[in-house]
């Protein structure tokens, strides 16, 4: 597995990492558990350093399936967790941000005992929080990095200026935010701020929540607990619609000798060197195929024809609904 460092950081992990909220949250029917600690070491097996969690997942069940599967090899990997919803400690349900420092301070203590180790080496916030100021959430965080409870500070979903602010405060070390060939937000004013700024970027839904793939149509259906039932994009309508950007890939694939999968990450690889993507599974041979795209190279004029042809394409419905997207890009 080639290597990638997160910005300036000094963060070196691998250039493709694993998201593991799909292990028990948010697409149906969370996969047998042994399987998904089996799935985790394979991976670790296969060169992946970086695994990426979050309180929420579950919530609180991803976090504690990390924390069995990774401990005995925990010297050799990179976990990445998050703090920023309030939830409720009884029943899961979710009360709104809170990243109050005090709040911050408790999940810190609950994340490391779920995830068995005594430092998170990246704490993202994971959505900001208008509340509290985001120069207070990185002097808390800022703190926890000098009591050796926390290595990295990360933000998620973030606008440039709030970046900035906090960036002056605590360096930042990585921005999580969606970003694939089927939404591109990110090359506007993010890509730059990061490169000014020396901060990585870990692009989550690499694989458009599995639609890059290729693995469904407008026929698929999903599970009545699945998240995608509830955005947009993945109505009957926009998904046949988009199914332009999966031929798009699958025409590259086919020259290539790759899948639709290998040819979407490889595009995010080629951009810049500090991206670090991390595509989720719950299935080895996907596991395979994701890590197999870092094999793939595609030139420079590779990667601009398949942005070009990108461009042609008009992606159908929008990626959150409205409720969600006002928590993004704060």
């Amino acid at each position: 597995m080639q290597k990638r460092t997160l910005g300036t950081s000094g963060l070196e992990v691998s250039a493709l990492g694993l998201g593991c909220m799909g292990m028990t949250h948010a697409y149906g029917t969370p996969p047998d558990k042994g399987q998904m600690i089996a799935l985790l070491r394979h991976a670790v097996e296969l060169g992946v350093t970086l695994f990426d969690t979050a309180e929420v997942y579950g919530p609180f069940t991803n976090e504690t399936l990390l924390g069995e599967a990774l401990a005995p090899l925990r010297a050799q990997v990179i976990i990445a967790t998050k703090f920023g919803f309030d939830i409720d400690p009884q029943t899961g349900a979710q009360r709104g941000l809170n990243s109050r420092p005090e709040h911050i301070r408790a999940v810190v203590d609950a994340s490391l005992g779920r995830l068995r180790t005594d430092v998170i080496d990246l704490l993202y916030q994971h959505r900001v929080d208008p509340n509290v100021p985001i120069e207070e959430v990185a002097g808390t965080v800022k703190d926890l990095i000098a009591e050796g409870k926390v290595r990295h500070f990360g933000l998620s979903e973030a606008s440039v200026a709030t970046i900035r602010k906090a960036h002056a405060v605590q360096p930042v070390t990585t921005v999580q935010n969606e970003y694939s060939l089927w939404f591109r937000e990110a090359e506007k004013e993010l890509l730059p701020a990061l490169e000014e700024l020396g901060i990585g970027l870990v692009p989550y839904s690499p694989l458009g929540r599995g639609f890059l793939t290729g693995a469904m149509n407008a026929s698929t259906t999903f599970e009545a607990n699945d998240f995608r039932n509830k955005l947009p994009r993945f109505a009957a309508q926009a998904r046949a619609a988009n199914e332009a950007m999966v031929e798009l890939l699958r025409d590259i694939a086919h020259r290539k000798q790759a899948t639709p999968a290998q040819v979407a990450l490889a595009w995010l690889l080629a951009h810049k060197p500090w991206i670090v993507p991390i595509p989720g599974t719950t299935k080895l041979s996907r596991l395979e195929e994701n890590i197999d795209a870092t094999r793939v190279h595609l030139a420079g004029a590779e990667v601009r024809e398949i942005t070009a042809a990108a461009e042609r394409i008009e992606v159908q419905g929008a990626r959150y609904p409205e409720e969600l997207e006002r928590t993004t890009g704060r």
